[in-house]
């Protein structure tokens, strides 16, 4: 079933789910001839070593007694301040008209435009396989993802996965239980828990689709000289070299104030998301619909629908402010995603009914569009 739904009681009941796990067995040294997959459950075995961790060797309880006790990781909370303070300096030098109107404007047109590599690409897509994008767009996905700076596209996502399917517990990575800060940037700058480990460790076998596909192995493989090319080397020379810009405002606005800020909006699904907003379709889980959240984040704040419905390519209801669902939308016209799986309506209302907090509205979306997969209870 799907990530977020396995081992989750809602409303008093065991979340059942239509979708099949369909195991297929690969051969290591020929991933370049990726299968078709189904749906984000696909679990690919690799032939020489076709032990996939069982979820019976894994007791949730035991962790959740655990009195663990995190370290700080000293690098990463170094990087984390230092990318801080050098942004409270470019803030300074904006309101302190230093920075020409370009550089700002290209800045921020880099952090939406670089924004549906998340969005789009390494959540939707890759982690959710909530639908299938042709070669073309997902060279442009894993390119723009790589701008964000946001790790590699099989980190992240393997991340998400254990994230959805554990979620709320000690095995959650950004576990909103553990606070604000941690959900919003502590657990990048702490240990992790021993839980956590595990399941990273657990969950590889489920993620070997991931690798199966070239984009996605070769943005890993590479991803050190990419992130230096895409997210240090461009955005500091075109403003310098096109308008003229000085090197040290080109470095703190254009590199490190854009870096940051595309890291706290993604940091704010995890911490905001989490914590304030209603829940319009399960009332008994810490994610809400949040659309200042949404709005920052290109669709990504409807937090209580998407761990409900987290198949669903839409990530929220239509009608609602969804700049990434309009994206997917347009590629898929034009023939290069396709697949798109959403819920029904009376899937979406029926849900609401015996789960939600009763603010879901009267009058919702229609029915998708014929080139939609629907999916029903």
């Amino acid at each position: 079933m799907a990530p977020a739904q396995k081992h989750v009681q809602m409303c008093g009941e065991e979340i059942q789910s239509g979708l099949k796990i369909s195991p297929i067995t690969y051969d290591a040294d020929k991933l370049n001839e990726a299968p078709q997959y189904e749906n984000n459950n696909t679990v690919l075995r690799n032939s020489a070593n076709d032990k996939v961790n069982s979820e019976a060797d894994f007791d949730i309880n035991k962790y959740e007694a655990i009195d663990f006790k995190a370290k700080i990781r000293w690098p990463d909370l170094t990087v984390q301040i230092l990318l801080h303070l050098v942004s409270i300096y470019g803030l300074y030098l904006t309101i302190s008209n230093q920075v020409k109107i370009l550089t700002l404007l290209f800045a921020l047109g880099t952090i939406y435009t670089s924004g549906f590599g998340i969005t789009a690409g390494v959540h939707r897509l890759w982690s959710h396989r909530a639908y299938r994008a042709r070669l073309p767009l997902r060279i442009i996905l894993a390119l723009l993802f790589t701008v964000t700076g946001q790790r590699d596209i099989y980190t992240w996502a393997l991340d998400h996965r254990v994230h959805h399917k554990y979620a709320e517990t000690v095995a959650d990575p950004h576990d909103i239980r553990r606070g604000f800060w941690f959900a919003h940037v502590g657990w990048l700058v702490l240990t992790p828990h021993p839980a956590v480990e595990d399941r990273r460790i657990a969950l590889k076998p489920t993620c070997a689709d991931l690798l199966a596909d070239p984009v996605v192995r070769l943005q890993k493989q590479f991803f050190i000289p990419l992130f230096a090319l895409l997210n240090i080397a461009i955005p500091i020379w075109v403003p310098w070299y096109c308008w003229n810009e000085t090197l040290i405002n080109s470095f703190v606005i254009s590199f490190v104030m854009r870096f940051t800020i595309t890291l706290n909006i993604a940091f704010c699904v995890n911490s905001f998301a989490h914590l304030w907003g209603n829940k319009p379709y399960d009332r008994f889980v810490k994610s809400v619909e949040n659309s200042l959240v949404s709005l920052a984040a290109l669709g990504e704040g409807w937090h209580n629908y998407h761990h409900v419905f987290p198949w669903d390519y839409r990530t929220s209801e239509l009608g609602k402010l969804n700049i990434s669902t309009g994206f997917i939308d347009f590629f898929a016209k034009i023939g290069w995603a396709y697949d798109l799986k959403a819920a029904t309506t009376d899937m979406i209302s029926n849900r609401a009914k015996r789960c939600g907090d009763g603010t879901f509205g009267e009058s919702e979306e229609p029915y998708p569009t014929s080139d939609v997969k629907c999916h029903s209870e």
